[in-house]
C-alpha cells in the first residue's frame, strides 16, 4: 500500500552537541511488505532506533502483475513461424500482419490505432504482429528492415507494405484499397 512520509524526528546522539530533532521534507513513497531477504547491513544506533516516524496510508495499490498463463484481449494476436502459413498464407480473407518488436517505441505506439483498426474491420480483415526478434527468419524472407512495418496479404501474396509509426488514416486508406 501506497504512503505519505509526513516527518521524522531524530534523537541526536548523546555525544553530539544537543540540537533540536531534525524535521524531513514530506515523501512520497510506497509501503513494502517486509522481505525476508533483505536485511540492513549495520546496525543502527540506540538513537537512530528510537526515532519517530509518523505516515499515513492514502491509497491502497493494486496488484496489477500478470500471471504469464493470463491472457489480456487484444484485438491484434500474436503469430509466429509455427502458425505464418495457416494464419496469413492459406487465409481465406485479406490479413494484416505489424512486424514489431518488444523494444520498439514506435511499435508500442501504434498498437492501439491496430487494436481500432482490428475492431473497425472484424469480419472483412484479420490482423496478427509478428515479434522479429522471436521469428527473424520470417521477418527476414519479406525483407523487414526497419520496425514497425505494416503488411497487408489477400489471397497469400504481400499486396502492400507500410513502413514506419504512421497516422490511422494512412493504415486506413492502405486497408480500404485492397477491400
Amino acid at each position: 500500500m501506497a504512503t505519505v512520509i509526513e516527518s521524522m524526528a531524530i534523537v541526536p546522539h548523546p555525544s553530539s552537541v544537543t540540537r533540536s530533532s531534525l524535521k524531513f521534507s514530506r515523501y512520497v513513497a510506497l509501503k513494502l511488505k517486509p522481505n525476508p531477504k533483505f536485511r540492513p547491513i549495520f546496525t543502527a544506533s540506540p538513537a537512530f532506533r528510537n526515532a519517530t516516524r509518523t505516515s499515513r496510508v492514502v491509497c491502497e495499490a493494486q496488484d496489477t502483475a500478470v500471471d504469464e498463463m493470463v491472457y489480456i484481449y487484444i484485438a491484434v494476436a500474436p503469430i509466429t513461424e509455427a502458425n505464418w502459413q495457416s494464419l496469413v498464407l492459406e487465409s481465406d480473407s485479406p490479413v494484416l500482419v505489424e512486424f514489431w518488436a518488444p523494444w520498439c517505441g514506435p511499435c508500442r505506439m501504434i498498437h492501439p490505432i491496430l487494436d481500432e483498426l482490428a475492431k473497425q474491420y472484424a469480419g472483412k480483415l484479420k490482423c496478427y504482429k509478428l515479434n522479429t526478434d522471436e521469428s527473424p527468419s520470417t521477418a527476414t524472407r519479406y525483407g523487414i528492415r526497419s520496425i514497425p512495418t505494416v503488411m497487408i496479404f489477400k489471397d497469400g501474396e504481400k499486396k502492400d507494405t507500410v513502413v514506419g509509426a504512421v497516422p490511422k488514416s494512412t493504415l486506413t486508406s492502405t486497408i480500404e484499397k485492397i477491400l
